[in-house]
């Protein structure tokens, strides 16, 4: 074994294969020798096994000094665990005679994979946020050429997720020590770190994305290109959740099957490890999804508060809005309030872009518009000056503010409707809003439902917005002015307020 010497330029696999050839077949022919002598007189098998393991100590010891530490060192997985596999494979071969030494190989040879492990990460990470520092934020097809440009792996994504792709493609190769190791669960671990910190540096490219949030561990520094258009932000989202979803869950199976393991442990313990390992990487797959959501959240958040308030912090969803239209305005054109348009505008833009870079993914692009959409709803919901000044002056809300605000709720329940991304939650919300105005309107002694006109009128009012806003022509309508409310308010016009609050 001292006579073995690994120059300064040969592979670790070689110097491995050679000193475990060594190794192990003198301790094959020490068995064989011991079994011809001694038969299995049990002092002398416990002799040969704590003589054996020994030898495999050093044989380990010297593994790690010429072949491991450089390459653990490096972040060399690969390297390293083609050291290891070697080193098993010989030694697995004893156990035919009794003796099972990999578990002594393994807990040596442990701390310089998981070095590596971390190492490796360590550089995806730091790849990745650099290449990121001069992404363009355009979707395109892989670079033809690349490894692994299968037709599995024929995405669209930014130059940077592409980058962050490949690197973990190649990182899951050879995952065969990873398994033999017990360190799947920590491989999942660091990979969700991984991306966990590609997702922040997707938030941070985000304008006016929150300092606090963006301005992550580890990367703090780092510059990234910001994604100014409504197409590279959702671009951003694109290669979030495509990688969440689909590419690193179906890299990370490579974890599960455990037949790639050299290490034969007992039965039981293999058919415990292959019931557990499913539900961990559930559970693993979840926590990407969340990440992803803290990237939809503030995509959501800033595209909700860019509708709301002005450059100066004023804010274009008001009070005052609907209650100064009574005893201010004559002759009322009934249309959406201008925020609702522009909501409405906004997300029938994304939509159109959404189409074209969730091909296949339609349901993540609904879950977007519904959450933005969402997200202006709430915030009006939890706007406590908004509804001090509705439910307590300056002055009462009016018959007019009253209907101009019933219109445009019932305008975000048409076009979320229509849009088929109207969720419970939205639906529950806007009737809450609702009866939260009508409630303040009946504190003046006057019946909310006697000032509302039918709903056949509102719906007409929100169809032909929506008709107008997106540039289709409206069909001629001799019988009906829509822009003048029914002068018969009927005790039908009620019904759908009351069914909406039913809902």
């Amino acid at each position: 074994m001292q006579s073995l010497r690994p120059s300064s330029t040969s592979y670790g696999g070689a110097y491995t294969a050679a000193l475990s050839q060594l190794v192990f077949s003198a301790i094959a022919q020490a068995a064989s020798d011991s079994l011809t002598i001694f038969g299995s007189e049990t002092a002398y098998t416990s002799e040969l096994v704590m003589w054996a393991t020994k030898q495999t100590q050093a044989f380990a010891l010297l593994v790690k000094r010429h072949a491991l530490a450089s390459s653990a060192a490096a972040g060399g997985l690969r390297a390293a665990a083609e050291c290891v596999q070697i080193a098993l494979g010989h030694c697995s071969l004893l156990e035919a005679r009794g003796l099972a030494l990999c578990p002594v190989l393994l807990k040596l040879f442990r701390p310089s994979v998981e070095q590596a492990l971390d190492a490796n990460l360590k550089r995806i990470e730091e790849s990745t946020a650099a290449l990121a520092a001069a992404d363009d934020w355009v979707l395109t097809f892989p670079p033809m050429g690349t490894r692994h440009s299968s037709t599995a792996f024929q995405h669209k994504l930014t130059s940077s997720a592409h980058r962050f792709n490949l690197m973990i493609q190649d990182f899951f190769e050879d995952v065969g020590p990873l398994l033999s190791m017990q360190l799947g669960g920590q491989t999942l671990e660091g990979l969700f770190q991984v991306f966990n910190s590609y997702v922040n540096v997707l938030i941070k490219a985000l304008p006016g994305s929150m300092d606090e949030e963006a301005n992550f561990e580890g990367s703090g520094n780092k510059i990234v290109r910001m994604a100014e258009t409504e197409a590279q932000q959702i671009a951003l989202l694109a290669n979030a959740s495509l990688l969440a979803d689909e590419l690193l869950p179906r890299a990370a199976m490579k974890l599960a099957p455990l037949n790639q393991s050299n290490y034969k442990g007992d039965s039981r313990r293999r058919s415990t490890d292959r019931q557990n390992r499913h539900p961990e990487q559930r559970e693993w797959k979840r926590r990407l999804v969340g990440s992803v959501d803290r990237l939809k959240d503030t995509f959501c958040r800033q595209h909700a508060l860019d509708l709301i308030f002005t450059e100066d912090g004023d804010s274009h969803l008001t009070a005052d809005m609907y209650i100064n239209m009574d005893g201010n305005v004559d002759d009322v054109e009934w249309f959406p309030s201008l925020i609702f348009q522009e909501l409405y505008v906004k997300l029938n833009r994304m939509a159109s872009l959404a189409a074209d870079m969730f091909v296949g993914r339609e349901r993540f692009a609904t879950l977007l518009l519904m959450r933005l959409t969402e997200t202006v709803i709430l915030w009006l919901s939890e706007d406590q000056s908004f509804w001090d000044d509705i439910e307590d002056g300056p002055k009462p809300l009016g018959p007019l503010g009253l209907q101009q605000f019933y219109l445009d709720m019932k305008f975000v329940i048409c076009f979320a409707s229509q849009g088929r991304y109207l969720s419970r939650n939205l639906h529950r919300v806007v009737n809450e809003i609702i009866s939260k105005a009508m409630a303040a309107y009946a504190a003046t002694g006057i019946d909310p439902y006697s000032e509302l006109p039918e709903d056949d009128w509102f719906n007409e009012v929100c169809q032909e917005a929506m008709e107008r806003l997106s540039g289709k022509p409206k069909a001629i309508n001799g019988d009906r002015d829509p822009n003048s409310p029914t002068a018969s308010v009927s005790a039908q016009s009620i019904s759908s307020v009351r069914s909406l609050g039913s809902t």
